[in-house]
């Protein structure tokens, strides 16, 4: 296993609001903070493979702003094949539409939605009332170190 995280990026839905992949890269890294090795996708979509995922996978309807899936363990094929840590999914068009509604950046948002769907792949939750407070913490901490305010206070 490499000592390194190494971040793919897939754009299967390019858009104009999508950050560049530098930004999606660190946004992804202060998540992880050196806590995961191997390789993880970031998987950018339209909504009809987004609305796929979220059925197939959560049981869910339409399509949503982030999927996370962490890898199950397992050994690599050889010792040079970086183990995968977990694949982010991304639709770009619920992100530029959220923002949009709560009056928001696009660059903001999607920091936020990165943010939370890569402590996703390490445990964070919300399914809880106290799980939901450590993670929303956690995220304001993060996006305050890329000037972002914070996703959870009220707008006007």
């Amino acid at each position: 296993m490499g000592e390194s995280l190494s971040i793919v990026i897939q754009d299967a839905c390019p858009s104009e609001s999508t950050p560049p992949a530098e930004r999606l890269r660190a946004w992804i890294g202060s998540a992880l903070q050196n806590r995961v090795r191997g390789e993880l996708t970031l998987r950018i979509v339209a909504e009809a493979e987004s609305a796929e995922l979220n059925s197939r996978y959560r049981g869910g309807l339409g399509p949503t702003n982030v999927l996370a899936f962490p890898a199950e363990p397992e050994l690599p094929a050889s010792a040079d094949e970086p183990l995968p840590c977990g694949d982010l999914v991304v639709c770009a068009a619920v992100v530029a539409r959220e923002a949009a509604r709560q009056g928001k950046s696009a660059e903001a948002h999607w920091a936020h939605i990165v943010i939370h769907g890569a402590l996703h792949l390490i445990g964070y939750d919300h399914e809880s009332e106290r799980q939901a407070k450590r993670m929303e913490d956690r995220e304001r901490a993060l996006l305050d170190g890329f000037s972002v305010s914070d996703p959870y206070r009220e707008r006007p």
